[in-house]
């Protein structure tokens, strides 16, 4: 089985989801964020207020272009679909999840925006920047799991079933 790549707003569940469904499928975890940061020795606000919204895009983009992994789960940043070049990496090494939640949601569980690292354009709302990214997110995605009312497991089980029968 190749990779599995999980991408969704963020909030979404895709570094909480991808630590179970690595150790459910005997894979590694990774989580891209994470790669930036040590990376740069930043934390994601802190590029964002260094370099602007697009260095930060171009910043992602590099470095999710050139991961390398086997057996792994790969949980993405919320922006990780604006960069071409990382999608079509990791759609090469992948099958990439798209976990899909309503804004209201998201909204809930994410709390302060700028604290979280979200790539809001400015004066962008949250409603503003689903709408966007929806379409993208739909656009990569080999599989689609609406986890709205579902626990961390039942989202796991549907994930590895439909990814065993691909």
């Amino acid at each position: 089985m190749k990779n599995v790549v999980l991408i969704g707003m963020p909030g979404a569940g895709k570094s909480t989801v991808g630590v179970v469904l690595a150790k459910k499928l005997g894979f590694q975890f990774l989580d891209s964020d994470l790669v930036i940061q040590e990376e740069t020795g930043k934390l994601l606000h802190e590029i964002i207020s260094e370099k602007g919204l697009e260095g930060f895009l171009l910043t992602e983009n590099r470095i999710n272009a050139s991961l390398q992994a086997k057996h792994t789960v790969i949980a993405t940043g919320g922006s990780v679909i604006y960069g071409k070049e990382a999608m079509t990496h990791l759609k090469r090494i992948g099958n990439i999840v798209y976990l899909k939640l309503p804004c209201e949601a998201i909204a809930e569980r994410l709390g302060d925006l700028k604290e979280r690292g979200v790539a809001l354009k400015e004066g962008q709302t949250l409603q503003q920047l689903y709408d966007e990214r929806v379409p993208l997110y739909e656009r990569y995605a080999d599989v689609t799991v609406d986890c709205e009312g579902k626990s961390i497991r039942e989202i796991v089980l549907e994930i590895s079933g439909r990814l065993i029968k691909e």
